[in-house]
């Protein structure tokens, strides 16, 4: 590989960078919003339910989806459901942990997603991780380990529904890697939005909670804002660069979700979630940086056997 290809393999737009800190601010307004209103009393699938809600509204009016009808081809539509319920469920359950964990407990669990994804693409994708990978992966789990403290008194159902978010989040991002080849991005971007508001639909009269007083509704509308958004300016940002490049900045919204839940709720998380988040985040890290090598390696194989050997690495 030549050095120009080694410039522009590392080379990053500032712009890329922040727009996905700029996702990773509005995605912790997202969080801190539906803890407040979980907290006043408003349930978790309804306020998860609006939040899609609005998304749809705004995606209607702001992209005119009858305009382009690559917004609604879908190739196998069972497909594109599955994969927006594991993404409500992830929203779903992630809203419900936040009724009773800080802001940082569950945004470190949710750092291990891309641990759970990289040892899902294996047996999923095709996309085995070497060993060096699997010991990073190990290593999370003790900070997952560390952050939950499963069978002592700290350990609470908060815990268990934010394992869960992570894990449908997972299973979320691997049929997006799945499904890319074969559906179009504005299909997967409406579908994910549309199908958890006509499932949930039914069980809304049974959840609905009108929120009490102005403040309250502005911060139940705001929610599809933020996560509608945040996921644009995620979008506006891979196009820019790649995955493992950006890689490294979505840590940074523990930064903003530890600042929200000292200024708005009062807390601060203790030396077991700090140090637990520190292992998972320092896992994933290497990770990515071992992705990076990989890809160099591969580029630069000179057969098929050179290249199975670097995905061993």
């Amino acid at each position: 590989m030549t050095a120009q290809n080694n410039s522009q393999e590392s080379a990053t737009p500032a712009s890329a960078i922040l727009l996905v800190i700029g996702a990773g601010l509005l995605f912790s307004f997202l969080d801190a919003s539906a803890k407040y209103l979980v907290l006043g009393g408003m349930a978790a699938p309804f306020v998860s339910w609006m939040r899609f809600a609005v998304h749809v509204v705004l995606f209607v009016v702001l992209f005119r989806p009858w305009t382009n009808i690559r917004m609604l081809r879908a190739h196998s539509l069972p497909l594109q459901v599955l994969r927006a319920v594991f993404l409500f469920g992830s929203t779903f359950f992630n809203f419900l942990a936040l009724n009773t964990l800080q802001l940082a407990q569950t945004m470190s669990i949710f750092f291990f997603a891309p641990m759970v994804i990289t040892a899902l693409a294996g047996p999923l994708l095709g996309e085995w991780a070497g060993w060096r990978r699997w010991l990073a992966i190990a290593a999370g789990f003790v900070g997952v380990l560390v952050i939950t403290r499963p069978g002592v008194a700290s350990f609470e159902m908060g815990h268990v529904f934010a394992l869960c978010s992570m894990l449908s989040y997972s299973f979320y991002v691997i049929m997006t890697r799945s499904m890319g080849a074969t559906e179009t991005p504005e299909s997967l971007i409406f579908y994910s939005a549309l199908a958890p508001v006509i499932l949930m639909l039914p069980a809304v009269p049974a959840t609905a909670s009108m929120p009490h007083g102005a403040l309250q509704w502005i911060i139940l509308l705001s929610l599809g804002f933020y996560g509608g958004f945040g996921h644009w300016l995620l979008i506006k940002a891979y196009r820019q660069a790649t995955t493992a490049a950006l890689a490294p900045y979505p840590y940074l919204q523990m930064v903003w979700m530890i600042c929200f839940g000292y200024v708005v709720f009062d807390q601060f998380p203790d030396r077991y979630t700090l140090g637990g988040a520190g292992i998972i985040v320092a896992s994933g890290l290497y990770i990515v940086h071992r992705e990076h090598r990989l890809r160099l390696k591969n580029r630069t194989a000179p057969n098929t056997e050179d290249e199975e050997l670097a995905k061993k690495l």
